[in-house]
């Protein structure tokens, strides 16, 4: 190519225009073929090479239940109640948010730590217990919290399959299961075993045959140590708002989250004041309940504690409380006692913060500060409070009816604004004169925690002590010491976990709180005490109620009407029975009968709530 091209060039001049034309044609031709020759020359040639997999690459395998043993267990875990529709989920039925239930049930599943029974009438992204055993204790609703929350579950092991008793022998061994007297027995089973023998939720196990026991004795397996890290595989799971905190690795026979727990404890969360004071002489309260007239007259927002710790102790008992529920006429229940173990308003310790001013005079709980009434024993000497003091109503109870508690609060933050006497209490619980619940509104739900859960030793007589044995995360004062996965402190542990969403939490608090007290400073020292614009405005409102019910503020409800002279609410009975005539059951014994599924009739199918 070179050649050719480096021979002199003819005048172009001379050249007609078909000459010119035919000249770089011969060109264009000459420059493709020499351009083709270099090409295959220095390039190497084009071979096919095997194909490899790229390094790394992840091999999809089909997931073998039957390679894994498995065992029942206990799980206790946390979360934050405002982002979820309540615990349970309820197939068939779209909720705006998603349930707790669901979010664990996506953590198990993915780590393939459950295998149930396929079924088909639920989608494959739907909760699935069947064959899993599966219970719970409490069924929180929308917006509350749970830090003690337990469920019982049957889930994969780590102990090899040749340690476990093969289905064949389990009928030889059911002869010697009462026999078995070890502390630690595993109840371990193959998935197929499993699925024979498990109905579902709150269903009776089948006792550990007792040569498991013997089996791990003669083995290496610990059954801790050795054992899956259960809490740290579903934490790298679930949301950062739903912590598990302990594992139970040997519950008792027959165990049932719901049936097995004999006390629930929880705590209602308010602050003192409970919502922000009315100022000067325009927030001082004409009431009828003093606790001690030297004090003078007591400011709008703050309660009345000692008046709601006197209420809070007339729960304490066995008593009948229809009118502090909400009445589910699915369940056609008619007998409404339930007892209370405990009952008290707790102060809590609150350091110094933000929301500093309702500590300054044009804010203080009463009239004269020097003569306030005398403070519970319980309560720390703080005259006056410089921020909001945080106070829990702690209840601790056998069992609970549907928004019970929320109810009692309900009641308790009326008597705390003077609006009724602690005698309401008397009156609501006496059924007889009081027959049907007065038609009140119950408190808000986001303060309410179920607290923690307690399951005695079965036999043991008027225990309240919790039997469980619980490893907890990172626990090393019991056998978990040196367990896999006791991630509580450092990168991915529980602590740093809850750490970042307590923060980010707190400094939305100590922003609007900061924001408060500049709002407040500003615009005159004393925030107008006696400006007659303000009162006038305050006037305006005066004709109407502020009532508070645990949510960020008070609602006006117009004149206050006490709660024994409100409408009253139908009564028990006539809920239960038009609701079996409606759902087409004879009487309320057939609906019990047949576990509260309506009768079927032509052309009609099982109801479901």
């Amino acid at each position: 190519m070179g050649d050719q091209l480096s021979e002199e060039p003819p005048d172009l001049s001379t050249l007609s225009t078909d000459q010119l034309i035919a000249r770089v044609t011969s060109l264009e031709r000459q420059l493709k073929e020499q351009t083709a020759k270099y090409n295959s020359s220095t390039l190497p040639s084009k071979t096919p090479s095997p194909s490899r997999k790229p390094k790394n690459a992840r091999v999809n395998r089909e997931f073998d239940p039957s390679k894994y043993s498995t065992r029942f267990i206990a799980l206790k875990f946390a979360y934050l109640g405002q982002r979820y529709n309540g615990l349970e989920f309820h197939p068939n039925n779209k909720t705006p948010l998603p349930t707790v239930e669901e979010e664990l049930w996506k953590a198990l599943n993915k780590a393939r730590l459950v295998f149930p029974t396929p079924n088909p009438l639920l989608a494959p992204d739907e909760p699935n217990w069947e064959g899993c055993e599966y219970s719970k204790c409490g069924r929180t609703d929308r917006g509350v919290s749970a830090f003690g929350q337990v469920v019982g579950i049957r889930v994969r092991s780590s102990r090899p399959v040749d340690q476990v008793q093969k289905p064949a022998a389990l009928e030889d061994a059911a002869t010697r299961r009462e026999e078995s007297s070890h502390p630690q027995d595993l109840e371990t089973a193959t998935p197929s075993v499993v699925r024979a023998t498990s109905l579902g939720e709150d269903s009776k196990r089948t006792p550990p045959p007792a040569s498991e026991s013997a089996s791990d004795e003669a083995s290496s397996f610990h059954h801790i140590k050795d054992e899956l890290p259960y809490c740290q595989v579903l934490n790298r799971l679930l949301p950062p708002d739903i912590r598990m905190l302990a594992w139970c690795p040997a519950p008792p026979p027959d165990f049932s989250a719901r049936f097995s727990c004999k006390e629930r404890r929880y705590r209602y969360f308010f602050t003192q004041p409970a919502f922000t004071p009315t100022v000067s002489s325009a927030g001082m309260l004409n009431e009828l309940h003093k606790p001690d007239s030297s004090a003078g007259r007591r400011r709008e927002g703050w309660l009345d504690i000692d008046a709601m710790r006197e209420a809070a102790h007339k729960f304490i008992g066995l008593h009948d409380f229809r009118n502090f529920c909400k009445v589910d006429p699915s369940k056609q229940i008619d007998n409404f006692e339930r007892r209370i173990f405990y009952a008290d308003i707790e102060e809590i310790d609150n350091q110094q913060g933000p929301v500093g001013y309702v500590g300054t005079p044009n804010f203080q709980q009463y009239e004269h500060s020097d003569s306030a009434p005398h403070r519970h024993l319980n309560d720390k000497p703080k005259t006056p409070p410089s921020t909001p003091t945080l106070y829990t109503f702690t209840l601790h109870g056998s069992a609970f009816l549907w928004h019970q508690v929320r109810h009692m609060v309900a009641v308790l933050f009326l008597v705390g604004q003077g609006l009724e006497s602690p005698s309401v209490i008397d009156h609501l619980l006496n059924v007889s004169k009081t027959h049907a619940r007065p038609q009140y509104e119950m408190a808000d739900d986001a303060p309410l925690v179920l607290w923690d859960c307690i399951f005695p030793r079965e036999g043991a007589d008027n225990s309240r002590a919790d039997a469980l044995q619980w490893v907890y995360v990172g626990d090393e004062t019991r056998e978990a010491v040196g367990a896999k996965g006791a991630g509580k402190f450092g990168p991915g542990g529980v602590v740093d976990d809850l750490w970042r969403v307590w923060r980010r939490g707190k400094m939305d608090e100590v922003l609007a709180g900061s924001l408060l007290d500049v709002v407040v400073g500003r615009g005159g020292a004393d925030s107008g005490a006696e400006a007659t614009g303000l009162e006038g405005a305050v006037g305006k409102t005066a004709g109407s109620q502020k009532v508070f019910q645990g949510g960020d503020g008070p609602r006006f409800v117009g004149t206050y009407v006490p709660v024994m002279r409100k409408m009253r609410m139908e009564s028990v009975e006539v809920i239960n029975a038009r609701y079996a005539r409606r759902k087409g059951f004879e009487m309320r014994e057939e609906t019990r009968e047949r576990g509260f599924r309506r009768v079927l009739g032509e052309g009609q199918g099982s109801g479901s709530r």
